[in-house]
């Protein structure tokens, strides 16, 4: 074998040892973002549940706003896990059936912080991490953590706001029922151009009239159930 081939060899197996490393990458990385999700589950029961379904709202979202395919799964993680820092709230205030007090307020309002440096830690998902780490801030400048305003807000976590405020308004809660399909899209429509993106809102619209059946039966109550 001339010296030529044995350096056309070696570097083929090495092209393929790279290629096996890093699909075992992305398969390790998959299965812990899993394992988190299963996780809030766990934490909050339905919570990830709630996430699997901001996932795949969130997806079609995107796609309508032209987000490029490439910048898709940076988007998915993001409202898969956005509130994965709810690990980090105690369960006496993550599960509180009263009033929040202004300290305990604080605490959970810390939860996007919290996503933020759980994600950040890991190797590519340095985008997600962000989005999660913005999905409460409102385009007027009044959100948390850092009062960010219209677009200095990443697209990806003014969708994520949208459609968790849907989600988080018509499930059920240890301290209240969920609204109406009806009312929480009278309430976003209501909060557009303020905590809401406009054009996200009316993205999500159309998604949420065709998805609110299915909603409302996994939640065993009626989309035009009573307050």
């Amino acid at each position: 074998m001339t010296s030529a081939l044995m350096a056309d060899t070696e570097k083929a197996r090495l092209l393929l040892r790279i290629k096996q490393l890093e699909e075992q990458h992305i398969l390790f990385r998959d299965s812990v973002i899993c394992a988190f999700n299963q996780l809030l589950d766990l934490k909050d029961i339905g919570t990830g549940v709630h996430s699997t379904r901001l996932a795949e709202w969130a997806l079609r979202v995107a796609r309508k706003l032209d987000v490029p395919e490439k910048d898709l799964y940076q988007v998915e993680v993001a409202a898969l896990l956005h509130d994965v820092g709810k690990i980090g709230v105690p369960d006496a205030i993550l599960k509180k059936s009263g009033p929040l007090t202004p300290d305990e307020r604080t605490v959970i309002n810390r939860h996007p912080e919290y996503s933020w440096s759980i994600l950040r830690l890991f190797s590519g998902l340095e985008e997600a991490s962000l989005y999660a780490l913005h999905h409460h801030e409102s385009v007027d400048g009044s959100g948390y953590p850092a009062g960010l305003k219209g677009d200095d807000i990443p697209l990806a976590s003014r969708i994520v706001s949208v459609i968790d405020a849907y989600d988080a308004m018509v499930s059920n809660r240890c301290y209240r029922k969920g609204l109406p399909h009806e009312e929480a899209i009278r309430r976003l429509q209501a909060s557009s151009g303020t905590q809401f993106d406009s054009r996200v809102l009316q993205a999500f619209i159309p998604i949420a009239e065709q998805e609110a059946g299915d909603v409302f039966a996994a939640a065993g109550t009626s989309r035009n159930a009573a307050l």
